[in-house]
C-alpha cells in the first residue's frame, strides 16, 4: 500500500502530461515531423518493435558490461586511496579534473586509440560511472566512528579487520548512493559510445532516425533510454535493500 501511494502521484502526473500533449498536438495541428503526438509515437513503437527489440538488447548488454566495469573501477580506486593516504592526496585532485573533460570530446580520441570495437565503448561508460562510485565510497570509508576504531584496535584488531568490520560496512549507504547515480549515467554513456560508431544499439538507431527527420521514432528511442535507466536504477535499489539489510 505504501508503494502504491508513492507511485500514484507521479503516475497521475505523467498521465496528465501525456493527455495534455495529445490535446495540444490535435488542436494546434502542429506538423508530425516537428512534434509528434503520443499516439504517433506509440504507432511508431509498434511499427518498429522488431528493430527496436534488437537495438534495445544491444544497448542493455553494453550498459550492463560498462556499468559493472565502472563500478569495479570506482570501488578499486576508493579502497586504494583510502588505504594509502599519500596516494589519495596525489590522485584525488586528478580525479576531479578528469570530470571536467567533456566525454563527448574525448570519445573520438578513444576510437583513434582503441579502434571501433567494444573497448572504446566500455571506456566511455567507465569514465562516466567510476567517479560517483569512487567519491561516494571514499567518503563513506572515512566516516566511521573513530572511537569504535580505537576500541577495535585496542582489542587487538588489525588494519584488515578494522576495514572489513567497521569501515566497509559503514561505507555501504553512501556507496549505494554513488551506485544509483552511476546507474543512470551508465545508459547515457552507452548511448554516447554508440554515437561514436556502431551498427546496433539505441544510440545508432537515434542517429539514423535523426537523419531521416523521424521525430516520432526519436521519441520512442528516448523513452527506451529512460526505461533502461530506470531498470538499472531499480536493480541497484534492489541490491541495496538486500545487502544493507543483511549487514544490519
Amino acid at each position: 500500500m505504501t508503494t502504491l501511494r508513492r507511485a500514484l502521484p507521479p503516475a497521475i502526473t505523467i498521465v496528465l502530461l501525456i493527455a495534455g500533449w495529445q490535446l495540444y498536438t490535435t488542436v494546434s495541428g502542429v506538423d508530425r515531423w516537428l512534434l509528434p503526438s503520443p499516439k504517433d509515437i506509440w504507432d511508431a513503437a509498434v511499427e518498429q518493435r522488431a528493430v527496436l527489440t534488437t537495438h534495445t538488447l544491444a544497448t542493455a548488454e553494453l550498459t550492463l558490461y560498462g556499468f559493472a566495469a565502472g563500478v569495479a573501477a570506482g570501488l578499486l580506486i576508493a579502497v586504494v586511496l583510502h588505504l594509502v593516504p599519500f596516494l589519495r592526496a596525489a590522485v584525488y585532485p586528478l580525479l576531479v579534473i578528469s570530470q571536467n573533460v567533456p566525454t563527448i570530446a574525448i570519445a573520438p580520441l578513444l576510437v583513434v586509440w582503441l579502434g571501433f570495437g567494444l573497448a572504446p565503448k566500455l571506456v566511455v561508460i567507465i569514465l562516466v560511472c567510476f567517479f560517483p562510485v569512487a567519491v561516494a565510497t571514499l567518503d563513506g570509508l572515512g566516516r566511521s566512528d573513530p572511537r569504535i576504531a580505537d576500541y577495535l584496535l585496542m582489542s587487538g584488531a588489525g588494519r584488515g579487520q578494522l576495514f572489513t568490520k567497521l569501515q566497509w560496512p559503514n561505507a555501504l549507504p553512501t556507496m549505494f548512493s554513488g551506485l544509483k547515480i552511476a546507474a543512470t549515467y551508465s545508459v547515457f554513456g552507452a548511448i554516447i559510445s554508440e554515437w561514436l560508431g556502431s551498427d546496433k544499439g539505441i544510440g545508432h538507431y537515434m542517429i539514423v532516425q535523426k537523419s531521416a527527420f523521424r521525430a516520432d521514432r526519436l521519441f520512442v528511442a528516448i523513452t527506451i533510454v529512460i526505461i533502461l535507466a530506470l531498470l538499472v536504477f531499480g536493480l541497484v535499489l534492489l541490491v541495496e535493500r538486500l545487502v544493507v539489510r543483511r549487514e544490519r
